[in-house]
Protein backbone atom coordinates (compact mmCIF):
# COMPACT_ATOMS: atom_id res chain seq x y z
CA UNK A 1 0.00 0.00 0.00
CA UNK A 2 1.08 3.28 -0.89
CA UNK A 3 1.29 6.46 2.19
CA UNK A 4 -1.52 8.74 1.44
CA UNK A 5 0.94 11.39 0.72
CA UNK A 6 2.07 9.58 -2.79
CA UNK A 7 -1.35 9.19 -4.07
CA UNK A 8 -3.27 11.19 -6.58
CA UNK A 9 -6.73 11.90 -5.03
CA UNK A 10 -7.28 11.79 -8.56
CA UNK A 11 -5.94 8.30 -9.22
CA UNK A 12 -2.64 7.25 -9.37
CA UNK A 13 0.30 8.65 -8.14
CA UNK A 14 1.44 12.14 -7.64
CA UNK A 15 4.98 13.78 -8.99
CA UNK A 16 6.49 12.81 -5.30
CA UNK A 17 5.19 9.39 -5.00
CA UNK A 18 6.51 8.81 -8.93
CA UNK A 19 9.99 10.59 -7.27
CA UNK A 20 9.26 8.47 -3.72
CA UNK A 21 9.35 4.97 -5.96
CA UNK A 22 12.35 5.98 -8.24
CA UNK A 23 14.60 6.92 -4.89
CA UNK A 24 13.56 3.60 -3.06
CA UNK A 25 13.36 1.04 -5.97
CA UNK A 26 15.46 2.48 -8.85
CA UNK A 27 12.84 2.64 -11.71
CA UNK A 28 11.74 5.41 -13.59
CA UNK A 29 7.40 6.03 -13.84
CA UNK A 30 5.95 7.74 -15.78
CA UNK A 31 2.78 9.79 -15.51
CA UNK A 32 -0.73 8.08 -17.25
CA UNK A 33 -0.99 8.97 -21.13
CA UNK A 34 -4.66 9.93 -21.10
CA UNK A 35 -5.45 9.77 -25.12
CA UNK A 36 -4.24 8.11 -28.29
CA UNK A 37 -2.78 4.22 -28.80
CA UNK A 38 0.38 4.92 -27.34
CA UNK A 39 1.71 1.08 -25.98
CA UNK A 40 2.05 1.98 -22.51
CA UNK A 41 -1.87 2.94 -22.53
CA UNK A 42 -2.62 -0.19 -24.36
CA UNK A 43 -0.27 -2.20 -22.01
CA UNK A 44 -2.11 -0.52 -19.09
CA UNK A 45 -5.60 -1.07 -20.39
CA UNK A 46 -5.06 -4.53 -20.84
CA UNK A 47 -3.52 -5.13 -17.07
CA UNK A 48 -6.15 -3.01 -15.35
CA UNK A 49 -9.44 -4.02 -17.45
CA UNK A 50 -9.16 -7.67 -16.65
CA UNK A 51 -8.19 -6.81 -12.45
CA UNK A 52 -10.28 -8.16 -10.01
CA UNK A 53 -12.04 -6.17 -7.83
CA UNK A 54 -14.90 -3.98 -7.80
CA UNK A 55 -15.19 -0.57 -9.23
CA UNK A 56 -16.94 1.24 -6.27
CA UNK A 57 -16.84 0.47 -2.63
CA UNK A 58 -20.12 0.07 -0.39
CA UNK A 59 -20.76 3.24 0.07
CA UNK A 60 -21.11 3.83 -3.77
CA UNK A 61 -17.18 5.85 -3.87
CA UNK A 62 -15.07 4.59 -6.73
CA UNK A 63 -12.03 2.53 -5.71
CA UNK A 64 -8.91 3.37 -6.45
CA UNK A 65 -9.14 0.90 -9.16
CA UNK A 66 -11.69 3.12 -11.09
CA UNK A 67 -9.47 6.46 -10.48
CA UNK A 68 -6.80 5.00 -11.88
CA UNK A 69 -8.35 3.71 -14.52
CA UNK A 70 -9.82 7.34 -15.01
CA UNK A 71 -6.26 9.44 -14.90
CA UNK A 72 -5.87 6.90 -18.07
CA UNK A 73 -8.65 8.09 -19.87
CA UNK A 74 -11.05 5.24 -19.20
CA UNK A 75 -14.45 5.00 -17.73
CA UNK A 76 -14.53 1.67 -16.41
CA UNK A 77 -12.77 -1.65 -16.92
CA UNK A 78 -15.17 -3.22 -19.67
CA UNK A 79 -13.99 0.45 -21.76
CA UNK A 80 -9.81 -0.32 -20.53
CA UNK A 81 -10.32 -4.11 -21.65
CA UNK A 82 -12.28 -3.43 -24.97
CA UNK A 83 -9.52 -0.57 -25.80
CA UNK A 84 -6.95 -3.21 -25.55
CA UNK A 85 -8.26 -5.55 -27.57
CA UNK A 86 -8.98 -2.91 -30.21
CA UNK A 87 -5.32 -1.96 -30.07
CA UNK A 88 -3.52 -4.54 -28.82
CA UNK A 89 -0.59 -6.46 -31.39
CA UNK A 90 -0.90 -9.41 -32.99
Amino acid sequence: MVAKKFQNPSGGLNQAGRDHFKKTEGSNLKSPVKTGTNPRRVSFAARFGGMAGPERDSKGEPTRLLLALRAWGFRSKDSARNFANKHKKT
